[in-house]
């Protein structure tokens, strides 16, 4: 997939993680697109061809694309007036004062953006955002004569130049302007835009080559398409801690949570994905986006969704406690001055993120408690180092591993699953292995000696 039958020049506000892959996978379609961000460190970095951040196969794709001369990146707003379409692209954090998402940034970008749009101008907003937010950002445009649509992304992290170039559907959310100069969309794809342009056609055209490999479409008001992202990241955490929930239960009753899984991944109505349970989730996306959610859903008079979410955000958080409950457990209540190895550092593998990471989290409450941490991951240590200067850190797993009484799996990176246990059981102190993730295979550490523990497991 690399190119378009008809190229839109296309501007994207922020550059972000999701801004950044973003630019780049329109740039691979074929479009001409200008990133450009108010941090001119960053945009320095970018025109360079570095990525700021791990993505895998993102440096490929931002190096094709600066060649190719069809991406580039600015600090200036101007340079987005000959675009298009506008992505809106910037970040909506959780606010420092409570559970709400801070909005200032994407405010910000749209007064900057409206003084450069032109009568006819499409901007589609892709940052996650409360519901009935696209409305207020509509009022904003009008004095411009330009018509929002609402376009959410679906990106995982590690996984996001897949996402974004062979995603499972498009949304597309269009206000009242939207659906008038819609209707002629039969008629419209592939023109450029203009007075009156056709804005479900220009979207068309910007995705054209997902569509023609048959990616489901979904045309919706503004309101339903901010909610669908809202909506599915809530539905993710809430089976995630649900089988958290189920394992705590399972340990207690001497079940097992990994035959549980698979046998209700089997179930037709449930399947197999999102079922293993672990620490946790974290990142910048699913713990801040239903506490928003559910501050949203609050201030809209929606009791039931906000509680439900407060009980899975909860959940969600003991499972880190919970872990360093039981390797305080396991050693007799206390684990001051013993070496503990604690593998991963990044809330997810194939990402440097520590946004809200349980693995640091972890490693935080066991130093606290006065044990030896010795962090390590393949990608984030730089995140690490420049935030929790605390922690000891070390790139090499075995020096991670040796002589630690204990080991703990917080990432369930592929070198981690991997790991050797007979080869290991030669460099600790102590045969322990805490699975945080459940990723590792019981029968074979065990046979090697090792005294295994998992999450909701015999």
């Amino acid at each position: 997939m690399t190119g378009t039958a008809v190229p839109l020049r296309i501007s994207v506000i922020g550059c972000g993680y999701l801004g950044t892959v973003h630019a780049v996978a329109m740039a691979a379609l074929g479009h001409d697109v200008v990133g450009i961000d108010v941090d001119a460190d960053r945009i320095a970095l970018l025109a360079a061809g570095q990525a700021p951040f791990f993505e895998p196969g993102l440096p490929e794709r931002l190096e094709s694309g600066l060649a190719s001369g069809r991406l580039r990146f600015s600090a200036d707003m101007g340079e987005a007036a000959a675009a298009d379409l506008h992505f809106v692209c910037v970040g909506t954090p959780q606010s420092a004062d409570g559970d709400a998402a801070d909005l200032t940034a994407i405010f910000a970008a749209t007064e900057a953006l409206a003084t450069h749009l032109r009568p006819g101008s499409i901007v589609a907003g892709k940052s996650t955002v409360p519901v009935g937010t696209a409305a207020r950002i509509a009022d904003m445009l009008e004095t411009a004569g330009a018509a929002l649509v609402w376009n959410p992304e679906f990106l995982r992290e590690g996984r996001a130049i897949a996402d974004s170039l062979s995603p499972d559907r498009i949304v597309i959310g269009v206000g009242r302007t939207g659906e008038e100069q819609g209707r002629g969309e039969a008629h419209g794809h592939g023109r450029r835009p203009g007075q009156g342009a056709d804005v479900i056609g220009i979207l068309r055209t910007a995705y054209a080559p997902m569509l023609e490999l048959g990616t489901p479409l979904v045309v919706t008001d503004l309101a339903t398409a901010e909610l669908v992202k809202g909506a599915a990241n809530a539905y993710l955490a809430t089976r995630i801690s649900f089988m958290n929930a189920m394992a705590d239960v399972a340990e207690r009753a001497g079940a097992d949570i990994s035959g549980l899984a698979e046998a209700l991944g089997h179930d037709e109505r449930i399947g197999p994905h999102y079922l293993r349970a672990g620490i946790g989730f974290g990142g910048g996306c699913l713990p801040k986006d239903i506490r928003a959610f559910a501050a949203r859903a609050t201030e809209l008079g929606a009791k039931a969704p906000a509680a439900l979410l407060a009980t899975v955000d909860d959940i969600n958080l003991s499972q880190r406690s919970g872990l360093v409950v039981s390797i305080t457990d396991h050693f007799g209540g206390a684990v001051a001055g013993r070496k503990i190895a604690v593998l991963g550092a990044a809330f997810k593998p194939d990402s440097d993120d520590i946004r809200d990471s349980p693995a640091i989290d972890i490693a935080l409450e066991l130093h606290r408690l006065g044990a030896n941490v010795t962090v390590t991951d393949p990608a984030a240590l730089a995140n690490v180092a420049g935030r929790y200067p605390e922690l000891s850190l070390t790139g090499d797993l075995t020096d991670a591993v040796r002589g630690a009484a204990c080991l703990v799996i917080a990432t369930e990176w592929a070198e981690y699953r991997e790991i050797d246990p007979v080869a290991a059981a030669e460099l600790v102190a102590e045969q322990t292995v805490f699975d945080g993730r459940n990723c590792l295979d019981r029968a074979s550490w065990a046979a090697a000696g090792w005294h295994y523990r998992g999450i909701g497991r015999r």
